[in-house]
C-alpha cells in the first residue's frame, strides 16, 4: 500500500512485572492511537524488565498467559491498531535448562498474534566501564530470522544487539522487509557512542525504514538504558528522535513509496557477488 503511514514508537522505563508493566505502557498506546497512529511499537523488555534471575524466574510465564500480552492483544482490538509488542520476556516453552525466550510479537488489529521472533543474538558482553552482561545466561537464542506481512509492507524483525549483525538486515530486505522493528534496552555506554549510527547504517544497507522503540532510565533491577528512540528513513536520515531517555510517544509519518526510491537509486541489494574467503 503506498502513501504516508502514521507511526508512534513508545519509550518506556518497565517495571520488573507484567502487571505493572502492563499499566506503565497502555496509557502511551492509547495516548498514540488518540493521536492518529495506525502502527504502534513498543521496546524490548515491554513485559518486565527484570535481569535478577531468582525474580525474573518468579515473573514469567508463558506467552499465552501473560497478564502484559494478553492486556496489549485486548488493547490493540480495542483501539483497532497494528501493534508490535518489541519483546515479551516468557517461557521458551522448550524443557532444559530454564532459560526464557526474547520475544517480539506482531498484534493486528483483532488482537490476533500474526508474526513471532526470538531475538538470535544474545547481548554477552564485557564493557569498558566493568559493566558485564550475560544475555545468553537467561535467555534462549531464537534459530531464524522473520518477515511479516503488514497492510502497508513487509516488516522486518529483529531486537536491540542484532543491530550490529549487517547480514540479518540484509537478509530481511532481500525477504521485501521496507520496515525493520529495532526494539531495544540498549546500555547507555554503547547507545551514546553507537546507537544512531548503527540504526542509520542498516537504513543505508537495506534501503528499508528503521522503527527502533526504546527503554529509557534507571530500571527497577538496577540497569541504566539509553532511550532515544528513533525513526530513521531508507536514505539513512533521520525522520524523528527523541533526545533523552524519559518515557514519551515518538510519532513519525512515512512515506511508504521511499523505499523503492531508496533502493533504485543505489541497487545495493542486487550487486552481491560471490567472493574467496580472506585468509
Amino acid at each position: 500500500m503506498s502513501g504516508g503511514l502514521d507511526i508512534a514508537l513508545i519509550q518506556t522505563r518497565t517495571p520488573a512485572t507484567a502487571e505493572a508493566a502492563l499499566a506503565h505502557v497502555e496509557p502511551l498506546i492509547r495516548e498514540a492511537a488518540a493521536g492518529g497512529a495506525r502502527f504502534v511499537l513498543t521496546p524490548e523488555g515491554t513485559n518486565l524488565l527484570e535481569q535478577r534471575r531468582d525474580r525474573r524466574d518468579a515473573a514469567i510465564t508463558d506467552e499465552e498467559a501473560d497478564v502484559a500480552v494478553l492486556g496489549l492483544r485486548r488493547l490493540a482490538a480495542e483501539l483497532g491498531i497494528w501493534l508490535l509488542i518489541g519483546s515479551a520476556i516468557v517461557r521458551s516453552g522448550q524443557t532444559g535448562d530454564g532459560r526464557a525466550a526474547n520475544r517480539s510479537l506482531l498484534v493486528d488489529p483483532a488482537g490476533a498474534i500474526t508474526a513471532r521472533y526470538d531475538k538470535l543474538h544474545v547481548f554477552d558482553v564485557e564493557l569498558p566501564n566493568g559493566e558485564k552482561y550475560r544475555e545468553s545466561a537467561t535467555v534462549r537464542p531464537g534459530d531464524g530470522a522473520a518477515v511479516a506481512d503488514t497492510p502497508w509492507g513487509r516488516l522486518g524483525l529483529t531486537i536491540c544487539y542484532d543491530i550490529r549483525f549487517p547480514h540479518l538486515h540484509r537478509q530481511l530486505a532481500k525477504a521485501g522487509a521496507s520496515m525493520i522493528a529495532v526494539p531495544a534496552a540498549f546500555t547507555v555506554p554503547t547507545g551514546e557512542a553507537h546507537w544512531e549510527v548503527l540504526l542509520r547504517a542498516r537504513a543505508i544497507e537495506a534501503g528499508a525504514f528503521v522503527l527502533a522503540p526504546a527503554q529509557g532510565g534507571l530500571h527497577e533491577d538496577g540497569r541504566r538504558t539509553w532511550g532515544r528512540s528513533t525513526v530513521v528513513g531508507p536514505w539513512g536520515e533521520i525522520l524523528a528522535k527523541a533526545d533523552h531517555d524519559e518515557p514519551c510517544i515518538l510519532k513519525a509519518k512515512l512515506d511508504m513509496e521511499a523505499t523503492a526510491k531508496a533502493r533504485t537509486a543505489v541497487p545495493a541489494l542486487t550487486h552481491d557477488r560471490d567472493f574467496l574467503p580472506a585468509r
